[in-house]
């Protein structure tokens, strides 16, 4: 049976977010609004919306987009409705391939406002490419337009980051463009406890004081119920000695440390994040309100030079089969595989406040594979055999076709009919494709009843 189904994918691009922050509306609204237009016009029955609400470079980074391909990849949709190709793709050539494959082998339409382009059709195909290839181009100049942007901020001593660091919030800048950041009183404090531990150490009852690292600093914020910057108790060791060596807290600001490049691996691209060579970094003077005095940070510098390196982990193979799958059914937090030196296996909580006990890795194991294979035994195939075909039916089948061409046609105005009710705000979006499903459904029935009666 011919797919009859569409659906429409809407996602923002770095120039709709500048529109909009001139005043000329939500986009994601407006393109919605003129695919549905464009679906009415030619009688296309969409039944869903995607919406990525996130920005990324890559598919990996899209996660509406990754469970679009699976569907088209799937041949669940006849066509996918987008405002333009580049919306679909628009970063690596090489994520440009996998959706240019998708949408061919799986003959999957894509309808623009302008064209639709047919992946069967050895020229619409050729177009598609071609339009992907300079939305390649455009991104790496909007790319390249943006990070000198941001570089220029950051030496003007603005906050170009989206993150803010712990004890400050970001805000705009008063008859300016930009951002800046305006320090949180309460988490000010604590950083200023942090760096007081750290450099002058912990006084003893005798009057003297003792040093004190970053670990015993973390047990000491969690005896205090200070929360973390993550929003638990959970205090890392990592986390203090960020905020040691952040120099936003003398007033300054940082750009260019922190750099990605991606790597191939077993035929995947995966993107590393490792720390730049300092000549590169730009350190300038920030609008915002120092929180630590330079000679305090300074000393707490030279303390954590003195420390060393930390240890360096080099074997990066993934140990636990089910790394970010498994989670503790009580704080939510992702459980840890920890083995001993028997060779046996746990999966545990990593919350140090959380009661719940850990459980055999072989135990675990067992009962995903139970769970799995029970769920696989519901996806059985029933053969049935088609009834042998009788003259004396004829008739009845002749009846039968009309019927279902009656049908079909009634569905049809149904249909129409919800693009009206959607216009004139009767429906919302939501009623809309709540009831274009239903008549989606039942055109493919009544098409399947027509099929049947002339065969």
């Amino acid at each position: 049976m011919a797919r009859e189904e569409y659906c429409i994918y809407l996602r923002k691009s770095r120039a709709d977010l500048d529109a909009e922050a001139h005043g000329e509306g939500e986009t994601l609204a407006r393109h919605e609004r003129i695919l549905l237009e464009l679906a009415k016009r030619d009688k296309l029955n969409v039944t869903e919306i995607y919406r990525e609400i996130v920005s990324g470079d890559t598919i990996a980074a899209r996660p509406v987009m990754q469970q679009l391909l699976q569907e088209v990849q799937a041949g669940r949709w006849a066509g996918v409705l987008v405002v333009e190709v580049e919306r679909l793709a628009r970063g690596e050539t090489i994520d440009q391939g996998i959706v240019a494959q998708t949408f061919q082998y799986s003959e999957t339409k894509i309808v623009t406002p302008l064209k639709t382009y047919d992946p069967t059709n050895e020229y619409d195909e050729e177009y598609f490419e071609f339009g992907l290839f300079m939305s390649r181009r455009e991104y790496k100049t909007i790319k390249r337009r943006l990070m000198r942007g941001r570089e220029a901020a950051s030496k003007e001593g603005k906050w170009v980051s989206g993150s803010c660091p712990y004890g400050y919030k970001r805000v705009r800048i008063e008859n300016g463009k930009g951002w800046t950041l305006e320090v949180i009183p309460e988490e000010a404090e604590i950083v200023k406890l942090i760096f007081q531990l750290y450099t002058k150490g912990e006084p003893l009852p005798d009057g003297s004081k003792r040093d004190i690292g970053p670990h015993p600093i973390c047990r000491r914020l969690e005896h205090m119920n200070v929360p973390a910057p993550s929003g638990g108790r959970d205090w890392r060791t990592r986390t203090i000695e960020q905020i040691l060596q952040n120099p936003v807290y003398i007033g300054k600001v940082r750009w260019n440390r922190r750099k990605t490049k991606r790597k191939v691996e077993d035929g995947k691209v995966t993107p590393e994040r490792y720390v730049s060579k300092p000549e590169n970094w730009i350190l300038a003077d920030g609008l915002h309100e120092a929180i630590i005095d330079t000679d305090t940070f300074q000393l707490a510098a030279d303390k954590l030079a003195k420390r060393g390196p930390a240890p360096v982990h080099l074997n990066g193979e993934l140990k636990n089969p089910f790394s970010g799958v498994a989670v503790c059914e009580k704080c939510g937090r992702v459980l840890a595989l920890w083995n001993n030196s028997k060779g046996y296996s746990m999966l545990k909580c990593r919350n140090r406040f959380c009661d719940n006990v850990g459980c055999s890795y072989e135990i675990f194991e067992a009962r995903v594979l139970e769970a799995l294979s029970g769920w696989l035994a519901g996806y059985e195939l029933k053969w049935e055999e088609a009834p042998a075909k009788n003259d004396e039916l004829v008739g009845l089948a002749k009846r039968a076709y009309n019927q279902a061409c009656k049908e079909l046609e009634n569905r049809e105005r149904q249909l129409a009919r919800a693009h009206e009710l959607l216009e004139l705000d009767i429906y919302d979006v939501d009623t809309f494709l709540d009831r274009s499903r239903v008549l989606a459904e039942q055109i493919a029935e009544a098409k399947a009843n027509k099929a049947a009666a002339a065969s």
